[in-house]
């Protein structure tokens, strides 16, 4: 287990996830990189407290719609070409993070194809709603 999910302000949430969203993005620093696009993994962890995501009567509006993820994910990415993908975990964060019902994101962002003896190259950032550091 990850030792972030111990943190104890995430105690009291569900956690959604959307695991390996696969796209072609316009991402890098390198020329090889800014001549098109290149594969992309994205993992995401959106934490919702309880109190806001526990339905009573089985619909959709009690919950966070898994939908709402996976656009701001794909909304960030058709913006054009980003240099890092640091930049790109922040943004992704950033957004989710303005919907009312989260709490927390961690997102990671994974670069399969950049080094022939490496699986995968990425970052990835833990962020909670301003107020609950």
């Amino acid at each position: 287990m990850s030792a972030w999910l111990l943190d104890p302000r995430l105690a009291d949430c569900r956690r959604i996830f959307l695991r390996e969203v696969l796209l072609d993005a316009n991402i890098g620093i390198h020329d090889f990189e800014r001549q098109g696009a290149q594969r992309l993994v994205i993992n995401v962890d959106v934490f919702v407290p309880l109190a806001v995501s526990t339905p009573r009567h089985d619909r959709i509006s009690e919950v966070l719609d898994y939908d709402f993820v996976r656009l701001t994910i794909r909304r960030r990415i058709e913006q054009g070409h980003i240099n890092l993908q640091e930049t790109l975990v922040d943004d992704i964060a950033q957004a989710l993070l303005a919907h009312p019902a989260v709490l927390a994101v961690r997102v990671a962002s994974e670069k399969p194809d950049v080094y022939e003896d490496v699986e995968a190259v990425g970052v990835e950032v833990l962020r909670f709603r301003e107020g609950h550091r």
